[in-house]
């Protein structure tokens, strides 16, 4: 019997989890052959979401979750859940039920018959978000389908099953800055892509709101390409070029005609557009270099206040570990 280990980052969503729950033990009841744990991961909520957790953990032995001390993000959520499962397979999702629990069984048959290493879901609609934000979605994908050597499907979700394997090799890239969307194709393996229609939130709010997914698309664009820091050496190297052939241009009709080296608001208009340039080049720069700060600092991806979770795997824990941990559940 195949385990699965559910990972649902949370965040403020005390209102969605019992509708999420509900939902999931429908679908693993037309599942045949398969055993879940579900694990939550507690994003440092403000709301009833650990007290809720507390208690379906309390109702239901099967029900595991991890909290945070503070709120690290969904990046970081989905590392914890991933550390901390133990699963044969483990698929993320999302509390709200926009990452619908019925294509489970498919993507389940597209891993176990039809031989992939994970099945993944893209949204082939974006019915129910504002116009603006659809936009910018759709121009992030397309450029950084053109910047970086990784592809991302227009529309990917989170949601995504993968074996045991592939989370392996997830976990192994432990860098702080994280971008799960590139990190799932950058370790690459046979991924299956599954298409839904866009799902309206079960309960609550959304918390992306546009400038934290404008920053989450820089994060992605610092991650996964060094265009920005090329763009930014071509626009100096051009601007040199033009500066030096304006110079001569300059010195040539001041000897010939006299009297031409005049015109101020241009000159200052050159200058403003140069220092303008200098200064996206500095921020593109500093962009990166704030990026490689973090990861040298070498902190925690996430800080853990209170779990209860299954024992991890003996592959991952030494015999001393595990009899430590044997003796702690003893007692």
């Amino acid at each position: 019997m195949d385990k699965i280990s559910v990972i649902v980052p949370c965040f403020n969503e005390e209102e969605s989890i019992p509708l999420f729950y509900q939902e999931m033990e429908r679908v693993a009841a037309q599942m045949s052959g398969i055993a879940l744990e579900y694990l939550f991961v507690d994003d440092g909520s403000r709301d009833g979401t650990l007290e809720v957790l507390r208690r379906l953990n309390r109702q239901d032995p099967r029900v595991k979750y991890v909290s945070f001390s503070r709120n690290f993000g969904k990046e970081s959520a989905i590392y914890a859940g991933l550390s901390n499962a133990a699963g044969d397979l483990l698929v993320v999702m999302d509390a709200d039920l926009q990452d619908p629990p019925s294509l489970l069984p498919e993507m389940y048959r597209a891993i176990r018959e039809e031989g992939y290493d994970s099945a993944a879901t893209r949204r082939v609609t974006r019915k129910g978000e504002p116009p603006i934000r659809s936009f910018f979605a759709r121009r992030f994908y397309a450029l950084m389908n053109r910047i970086s050597d990784i592809e991302l499907k227009d529309g990917a979700r989170d949601y995504r099953l993968m074996t045991r394997q592939y989370a392996d090799a997830l976990l192994s890239l432990s860098e702080y800055n994280r971008f799960s969307k590139g990190l799932y194709g950058w370790v690459g393996f046979k991924t299956k892509w599954i298409e839904f229609e866009n799902v309206e939130r079960a309960a609550g709010e959304t918390k992306w709101s546009f400038w934290k997914l404008f920053k989450y698309s820089l994060d992605g664009i610092v991650a996964f390409s060094s265009t920005p820091l090329y763009l930014a050496s071509f626009c100096g190297v051009f601007m040199c070029c033009v500066a030096v052939l304006a110079i001569i241009w300059i010195i040539i009709r001041q000897l010939a005609f006299g009297g031409s080296a005049y015109g101020w608001p241009s000159m200052a208009c050159i200058v403003l557009l140069i220092g303008g340039l200098l200064m996206l080049s500095v921020g593109i720069l500093g962009l990166y270099l704030s990026k490689t700060y973090l990861e040298v600092k070498r902190r925690p991806i996430y800080i853990c206040r209170e779990k209860q979770v299954n024992q991890r795997r003996g592959s991952e824990i030494s015999s001393a570990e595990h009899a430590e941990e044997e003796k702690a559940q003893n007692d």
